[in-house]
């Protein structure tokens, strides 16, 4: 039997109201699933240690439809499975992060999928830490081959952690709840001393000049990860297009590949082919 450990994002309380015709509730029209999903939230959030057989039990469904919900509510981000249960993917952190991992999930996953079949190859990845490159760790976690990860961001560290093949090295810091990452000039000094062949991150502003991210402590250690590595990647959905957030991580170098889900608008991909960076669309 299964054991759930997990810290859910708070959703609402709903309580099992009459469904006439088995489907939908007749006051609010949400789906028996959707009421069963927020029973569900609402059990863990009481009881973190819940059986999966526990769960059924309580809500007269059977396992397989709880592992399926379970399956479904780590999908939207709103646990995370692991071997033998869940844990918190997003509740411990600044809510804007649980909040962004509810937008533009088909992108994203579009984006992380096509940035694991290039770059899952390589030794060691450098990774950053945000909503797009957790649901990038979810991608990445399925390899079937030894990889070693080093990372600032605790909820990408949790996620690769489900595969014993992918060796994890968090680097140490001061520990920003806003997104989950370690950072400060311990982190800074620790990523100097490794020369991984590419570090991948995401951002808060894709535009013309270049990659920027919007939390101070969060550039200084992107940028420094970008510094040491050969080769630096980005993974950015098309709502961060020609958006420039408060710092500059770095410009369009040949050293620079932009991971996206559509075509930027020209003034970016005139900036990308201009500085010789590499631009792959997810699709």
């Amino acid at each position: 039997m299964s054991v759930i450990i997990a810290v859910v994002v708070p959703a609402p309380i709903c309580d099992p109201v009459s469904q006439p015709n088995g489907k939908h509730d007749v006051k609010t029209n949400r789906s028996r699933k959707d009421l069963r999903h927020d029973r569900i939230l609402s059990a863990l959030a009481a009881n973190p240690a819940m059986r999966v057989t526990q769960l059924a039990a309580d809500l007269e469904v059977s396992t397989e439809t709880i592992r399926r919900d379970l399956t479904e509510l780590d999908e939207q981000g709103r646990i995370s499975r692991t071997y033998g249960g869940a844990v918190s993917a997003s509740s411990r952190f600044e809510p804007a992060l649980a909040e962004r991992l509810t937008l533009n999930v088909a992108e994203r996953r579009a984006i992380a999928a096509r940035a694991a079949e290039l770059f899952a190859g390589e030794d060691a990845l450098l990774l950053g830490g945000g909503a797009t490159m957790l649901i990038f760790a979810r991608a990445l976690r399925e390899i079937r081959h030894r990889l070693t990860v080093m990372t600032p961001a605790y909820p990408v560290a949790m996620e690769l952690s489900a595969n014993p093949l992918i060796e994890v090295m968090m680097l140490p810091g001061i520990f920003e709840p806003k997104e989950g990452i370690v950072c400060g000039s311990e982190t800074i000094r620790a990523i100097e001393r490794y020369r991984p062949p590419v570090a991948i991150i995401g951002a808060s502003g894709v535009n013309a000049d270049g990659v920027s991210e919007a939390l101070l402590s969060a550039a200084e250690v992107y940028g420094a990860m970008l510094n040491s590595a050969a080769r630096g990647v980005v993974l950015a959905d098309h709502d961060k297009f020609e958006k420039r957030a408060l710092v500059m991580l770095c410009p369009w170098t040949p050293a620079m590949t932009l991971v996206t889900d559509k075509a930027p608008p020209g003034s970016i991909e005139q900036a990308l082919r201009n500085g010789g960076a590499t631009l792959e669309i997810a699709g």
